[in-house]
């Protein structure tokens, strides 16, 4: 077995991976060839075997599984202590976690732990001789910067969701899968969770999302978002919107896509009404087709988009969905 070069740490929620955790196979593993070593993966949560089976089809050298009870709820001290354990184990030259909430609160906690350098919500990862050289965006995303750390210690690195795209997976990989002993202190279990609040039924996963329908400020109401659901429906995408829509209690923060809400990298999205405000456009950039409905020719998502339909939403959004549905049968 090669030495372990790269540690990614696999974030789960009800037994399934994140998916900006999967994503960080798409950085681990260029790294680890270029290092020379192994890409181990550390799976924890509570009822986590299948994610361990994927991890190996990711691309992942060795699986450690850390599966307990107490890991179930994404409480920071406890899979703090997880990946302690991993670090022991496996002794990784980078560790990777992705820049969710839970891995924004635990990377410059295990670092200062580790007296270790921290990168942060990274787009781009790079290895010189001497140096670990990240690309992250600063101003709320209006410039890239350029940061390194030194090799011969220990880096945590969170990576950007959207940022790096997840391998094919390769069924019939053969990967050494190992369970990980996990022992709490005391001060671990302080935290009780007492309940985790759920999206409704039926809604679907933005990260994940490959069709993604975004509302702005221009669907003018609360009321009117019927109008973006409908077409969602039509298309089996999800619903998304901006930071304006979801301040003014139009729609549930955990729909916000941008800067303060969540990056998607949907195969098709469809905005309406939506301007392109660089908060917004920040969390969406990395869409393979982008159509806009706006009566704005020169908003800035305009001028982002492969397709424009440049009217009057409340005329064109019915028609479109109309159509739609009678061309998929939904009629």
């Amino acid at each position: 077995m090669s030495q372990a070069r790269v540690l990614v740490v696999v974030e789960t929620v009800a037994g399934e991976a994140r998916p900006a955790a999967l994503e960080l196979f798409g950085a681990g593993r260029p790294l680890a060839d270029r290092l020379g070593g192994d890409l181990v993966a550390l799976v924890a949560g509570s009822g986590v075997q299948a994610v361990a089976g994927l991890a190996g089809t990711l691309g992942a050298d060795r699986i450690l599984v850390a599966d307990d009870p107490a890991l179930a709820e994404p409480v920071v001290a406890r899979v703090a202590r997880a990946v302690e354990t991993a670090l022991a184990a496996a002794d990784p030259e980078l560790v990777l976690l992705p820049a969710t909430t839970l891995g924004r609160d635990l990377a410059p906690l295990l670092a200062g732990r580790f007296r270790a350098a921290h990168l942060v919500n990274c787009t781009r990862i790079q290895l010189e001789d001497q140096a670990v050289v990240a690309t992250r965006p600063v101003y709320q995303d209006k410039l890239l910067t350029t940061v390194r750390a030194p090799r011969g210690r220990r880096i945590f690195i969170t990576a950007r969701s959207g940022a790096f795209p997840v391998p094919e997976p390769q069924p019939g990989r053969q990967v050494s899968i190992e369970p990980l002993a996990v022992s709490f202190t005391e001060a671990d279990q302080a935290v009780t969770v007492t309940r985790l609040v759920e999206k409704p039924k039926g809604q679907t996963n933005l990260e994940s999302a490959p069709v993604v329908v975004v509302g702005g400020r221009g669907v003018g109401s609360a009321e009117n978002f019927r109008l973006v659901e409908e077409l969602a429906a039509a298309i089996d995408g999800a619903v998304g919107c901006t930071r304006a829509v979801s301040d003014l209690g139009w729609r549930p923060h955990y729909e916000q896509i941008g800067q303060t809400g969540k990056n998607v990298r949907p195969k098709l999205y469809l905005g309406v009404g939506v301007s392109g405000a660089v908060q917004h456009t920040v969390g969406m950039r990395g869409s393979d087709t982008i159509v806009v409905i706006n009566r704005d020719p020169n908003a800035p998502l305009v001028k982002m988009a492969d397709f424009a339909i440049i009217g009057d939403l409340f005329d064109i959004v019915p028609r479109l969905t109309k159509r739609l549905r009678e061309v998929r049968g939904k009629a």
